[in-house]
């Protein structure tokens, strides 16, 4: 009888103690909890006495206690870039209180082609130039054979030379460009005139104009562009060219037409096309733009369009300038360049003329745009078919082969040469 009251009374006992330690333990670590973390110590600066003389250990060259720490100058690697520390923005040579706006290949603009044509003053007409239509749709200029042609080349983009399910993007889409470009380089026995042009990879350009008293750029490396002996034959004629004053551009409001460019203060008003002088192909034909493979730059197909727009009329008005002067406004002579662009499956289609570089209003002449996107080249590609309760959702190989969409390829290759 005793023990268990023994037993009862330590256990009655122990049950206010655990409680009383657990709640212990719990007002700790929220006190530990509400406990604010000291502020980082800060440096102190040694103390300066007027007419003292520190006595350090710098003439020792090693650490000594009861000595004081000398203040060594701050170590400098001039000879090596990657040490380099650049000046402040407003220290430098071309540092302008007045901001610049540039527009590089990395750049999406939001308003997409809207924004594109009010940066360059053009006016947009839907479809491909009369003078390529008739290039696609004449029996006399017709690829041939090149159906199976333009099928073996996707086919070796996308399938043959892997073993898995489907390539990724940033290696078929190059490729397939190069094929196509390929195809069209063996026509050079019919087109003699095929031989006078070439192929710049990593094409660089520079150039600038003023519009709205604002400075825009375009500058950057761009994908491919293939230059000719002799430029590309106008495209509208003057009374078309005239035509274009009672066109108004579309506003971006509330939009600012410089959004995603990027502002800097320090540039250069230069003029640069890329070539050097005694150059043999200095006349630009066609712009090809891949669309980034990379997630981050990933654009949309009216953000590619747009990014065709600038680039082209960038290097319309880098070869304006050097063929015209830097100050001329009324061009004698419009400029015309052609631009592709692709995401390895749609294919976009452009032509600029330009007509004029009075582009401080939007009154008078415009320069003029023709856009042929959102032609398919195929529809699906598929290294095995995918299905889905026994049915096929997509179909092995390539599904929706579309070769008009090479036709319109091979047409603006050809024009100029015939």
């Amino acid at each position: 009888m005793a023990a268990s009251v023994l037993t009862h009374s330590v256990s009655a006992a122990g049950l206010p103690c655990a409680r009383r330690t657990g709640l212990r333990c719990l007002s700790v670590s929220a006190s530990r909890s509400r406990k604010q973390v000291p502020p980082p110590r800060q440096k102190k600066e040694p103390l300066e006495i007027p007419g003292l003389e520190r006595i350090t250990y710098a003439e020792r060259g090693y650490y000594v206690p009861w000595l004081a720490r000398p203040n060594f100058p701050e170590f400098r690697m001039d000879w090596n870039p990657r040490y380099y520390r650049s000046p402040p923005a407003q220290e430098m040579a071309l540092y302008k209180e007045q901001p610049s706006y540039i527009f590089n290949p990395k750049c999406r603009l939001l308003g997409g082609v809207k924004q594109a044509l009010w940066l360059t003053k053009s006016k947009l007409i839907e479809g491909l130039p009369q003078r390529i239509v008739t290039l696609s749709e004449d029996p006399a200029y017709t690829f041939p054979n090149h159906e199976e042609l333009v099928h073996n080349a996707i086919s070796n983009a996308c399938l043959w030379s892997t073993t898995g399910e489907i390539r990724e993007r940033e290696e078929y889409c190059p490729k397939l460009l190069q094929s196509l470009l390929h195809l069209c380089r063996t026509q050079s026995c019919s087109y003699p005139s095929l031989t006078h042009r070439t192929f710049v990879d990593n094409w660089k350009l520079s150039t600038f104009w003023h519009k709205d008293s604002t400075i825009y750029h375009v500058r950057g490396t761009n994908s491919l562009l293939m230059s000719a002996k002799t430029p590309l034959d106008p495209l509208a004629s003057s009374p078309e060219i005239q035509a274009t004053e009672q066109h108004v551009l579309d506003s971006l409001y509330p939009l600012s037409p410089a959004i995603d460019l990027q502002e800097v203060n320090v540039y250069e008003e230069r003029n640069d096309i890329g070539f050097k002088d005694g150059f043999p192909y200095p006349h630009l034909h066609t712009v090809y733009v891949t669309e980034p493979c990379d997630t981050r730059a990933k654009c949309l197909p009216d953000q590619l369009r747009a990014k065709m727009i600038m680039i082209a009329f960038g290097g319309a008005v880098a070869k304006a300038k050097i063929l015209f002067g830097e100050d001329v406004k009324t061009l004698p002579q419009p400029i015309v360049v052609q631009s592709v662009g692709t995401d390895g499956q749609l294919f976009h289609f452009m032509v600029l003329q330009l007509n004029t570089l009075d582009l401080a209003s939007n009154d008078g002449i415009k320069n003029i745009v023709w856009m042929d996107g959102d032609q398919a080249l195929y529809d699906t590609v598929a290294f095995k078919p995918k299905i889905k309760r026994k049915v096929v959702l997509v179909p092995a190989g390539i599904a929706g082969f579309k070769p008009e969409t090479f036709v319109k390829f091979w047409s603006m290759y050809l024009n100029g040469a015939v």
